[in-house]
């Protein structure tokens, strides 16, 4: 192999390298900026539920007809906790696998199945066609169902 020919198959080699490198550089970047946009609305989402779920006034311009306002104030809550364990699940902090657990756990609070009993079917909605809202929905969905209605007496 000639001289010229080694080293423009060397620079070849390097400049593909270097475009992968950047490319793959801009994909991780992409997807640090759309968990960061995720955390951003969450937290906004999160400070509103704050705020209507400890403020009665805030709360009587949103509660449902058919629902008191310290009823709605408790959903809200249960709303907040949940909430946060899907920004958990959607920044990967929640272990594959364990879903199932922390989403029993949120269901071992009566409270969050009274607001999943209201609210699960618009949660599934605004779920749809986001896969992994989709898979966190239906493992709070089985919770909720599957939550033992008389707990057994402590021997």
């Amino acid at each position: 192999m000639k001289l010229t020919t080694a080293v423009l198959t060397a620079g070849a080699a390097l400049s593909l390298t270097t475009a992968v490198v950047g490319a793959v550089r801009l994909r991780q970047e992409a997807r640090h900026q759309t968990d960061r946009n995720e955390a951003v609305v969450a937290r906004n989402q999160l400070d509103w539920l704050a705020q209507i779920s400890t403020d009665a006034e805030l709360a009587k311009l949103w509660v449902p007809e058919d629902m008191g306002v310290e009823e709605y104030m408790q959903l809200l809550k249960a709303n907040q906790l949940i909430c946060t364990l899907s920004l958990r699940d959607r920044l990967g902090f929640v272990r594959d696998g364990h879903l199932p657990f922390f989403a029993a756990m949120v269901m071992s609070s009566d409270v969050c199945r009274r607001y999943w009993h209201r609210f699960g079917g618009l949660r599934a909605q605004e779920a749809e066609g986001d896969e992994r809202a989709e898979r966190f929905t239906r493992a709070l969905d089985h919770a909720a169902r599957n939550f033992p209605q008389a707990r057994p007496a402590a021997a």
